[in-house]
């Protein structure tokens, strides 16, 4: 009996500690790793979908089916409370690099924002009055209330626990990936570095940049320059060469019916050539703002280009005007302060490019003007058409030109 006893509580333990190396799958290091990047790539989705395009933009409408399935995930491997979220998102646009932003490194610095910007998440879910001004319109049924906002923690246990039991002790790292997952990729690169390095499309209002131009590995959420200038768009990429892995997914989603896209980024028209701007074509140019002046911004490059080739000809320096193809596009106070004497200098020494510079602000007030009637913007358009095409700069006439065909 007792010989009986120890083969049964030698066999429990070899049960046990077979069990807590494999599992119930027992997996290899590969599958799990693979299992992990899988759970966590959905993860991803679920936030760049629902949460972001869906809750906070209003962007799109998701079937209830699909929306709970993304709301459980979300309670699952993030203990997410989605009123949170949209709060804190909207008020980052709302306040977007100035003093009230949640997390920009431009107030609170890179290095904090990419190393602790789950901290400071925390921190600004904690300010009611963030929650009572930004998070209006989320979920407030029984589950919400009951379950997912008051047990947030008890979903990642549940996790846990479900780790464990597939792959054993390896589960552990298994959850220990999905819990940084969006740590790492949303408070840290994203709302980091998505405002600190990268190129722009457009001159949005803020510092926001596309980090990539194939949106993979975050769900899309590497086109935030995309993002920021046409924020209620359900879909990010906006040149042919980009790709937005959550548009493609809300594109499938949408063929199942489970999904209704409600906005996307403006599409410039163009027809015949008007021989005088009105005031459609005005407001085709303020509907299309930050298109044409990314075209402005492309045509202002070459010459810059241009410019630096004839000087290259003759052997002269070109520091300044590589400075210039760089930064004249850009706004003024997106330039740094040490870069501005050099193209304080490109522009006195090449009065093209000064001409184009000049040019490029008078065409931005016609958006930027409060008090113009629209009448009175019409007509500053056609002055300025007018001027380009008598400008002798070829660039200047064809933009011109090309404005005029513009259409609503």
């Amino acid at each position: 009996m007792i010989a009986s006893d120890s083969g049964n509580f030698s066999n429990f333990w070899d049960g046990l500690i077979s069990f807590l190396a494999n599992g119930l799958t027992a997996a290899s290091w590969w599958q799990m790793v693979l299992v992990a990047l899988v759970l966590t790539h959905i993860t991803i989705a679920s936030v760049t979908i629902y949460l972001h395009r869906h809750q906070a933009h209003r962007s799109m409408d998701l079937h209830p089916v699909a929306s709970h399935f993304f709301r459980f995930w979300l309670w699952m491997t993030t203990g997410q409370v989605t009123k949170e979220w949209a709060a804190i998102h909207r008020k980052h646009h709302a306040k977007c690099e100035h003093e009230g932003d949640p997390h920009s490194p431009h107030v609170f610095g890179i290095k904090t924002v990419f190393w602790k910007g789950a901290e400071l998440y925390r921190a600004e879910s904690k300010n009611p009055e963030t929650m009572a001004r930004y998070g209006h319109g989320t979920p407030d049924d029984w589950i919400e209330r009951h379950l997912y906002t008051r047990y947030s923690a008890l979903g990642v246990s549940l996790m846990l626990i479900l780790d464990v039991v597939l792959f054993g002790v390896g589960g552990l790292a298994v959850w220990a990936l999905q819990m940084a997952w969006i740590p790492i990729t949303a408070a840290g690169i994203i709302n980091g570095i998505g405002h600190w390095w990268g190129y722009r499309n457009f001159e949005a209002t803020d510092a926001s940049t596309n980090i990539s131009p194939w949106g993979i590995i975050i769900g899309g959420e590497e086109l935030h320059n995309n993002h920021h200038t046409y924020p209620t768009s359900a879909k990010l990429s906006v040149k042919p060469y980009e790709f937005d892995i959550g548009w493609m997914y809300i594109s499938m989603l949408r063929a199942l019916g489970l999904a209704t896209v409600k906005k996307l980024p403006p599409k410039m028209a163009f027809g015949e050539v008007k021989p005088v701007a009105d005031e459609k074509t005005l407001e085709a140019i303020i509907a299309n703002r930050y298109e044409v002046m990314a075209g402005y911004a492309r045509e202002l490059r070459a010459a810059c280009q241009r410019e630096v080739d004839g000087i290259k000809a003759r052997s002269a320096d070109v520091a300044a005007l590589d400075a210039a193809r760089r930064w004249l596009h850009r706004d003024d106070d997106k330039v740094p302060a040490d870069i501005k004497p050099q193209l304080a200098r490109a522009r006195a020494e090449h009065p093209v490019l000064d001409k184009m510079v000049t040019m490029r602000e008078e065409l931005r007030a016609l958006w930027s003007s409060t008090n113009a009637t629209r009448e009175q913007l019409a007509a500053d358009l056609q002055a300025w058409c007018r001027r380009a095409e008598e400008s002798g700069i070829a660039s200047l006439r064809d933009f011109s030109i090309q404005l005029r065909s513009a259409r609503a």
